[in-house]
């Protein structure tokens, strides 16, 4: 993951836009907020976790190919862009690592008859279930 990571860093373009919410007068003059844009297509990625990238940026994928994080949880520049270099990066992290292969299970001889004879027990509860018989 190194070397997409840290070229993602390289061509990350951060914008500093107005923060909402609470902060007083800080909100109003101070732009603390954090929108940092990453195209994908120069980071030279595999294609298949190319689109495990694009199934897990959900609605932060546009169609131009950017992925766009906006951070604004923190009341400094600082901190926002540090929580919004950390989003990309473990965004980018789990998109590289390749999913576990499931293997499939088996029931022993065993474990069939007990599921079987569970099965049998509950059916005649139910079939037992309805009007009383006088």
């Amino acid at each position: 993951m190194g070397r997409i990571a840290d070229r993602a860093m390289q061509i990350a373009e951060e914008k500093f836009i107005a923060s909402s919410g609470p902060g007083g007068q800080n909100v109003n003059k101070v732009a603390t907020a954090v929108q940092l844009r990453v195209n994908v297509f120069e980071l030279g990625m595999p294609p298949e976790a190319f689109e495990r990238l694009k199934d897990l940026a959900g609605s932060k994928f546009t169609k131009a190919g950017e992925i766009v994080f906006t951070a604004n949880e923190y009341r400094t520049q600082d901190q926002n862009r540090e929580a919004a270099r950390e989003r990309l990066l473990a965004l980018l992290d789990e998109a590289l690592t390749p999913p576990r292969a499931r293997k499939k299970s088996r029931v022993n001889r065993v474990g069939k008859v007990k599921r079987l004879k569970a099965k049998k027990v509950r059916g005649t509860v139910k079939a037992n279930r309805g009007p009383v018989k006088l």
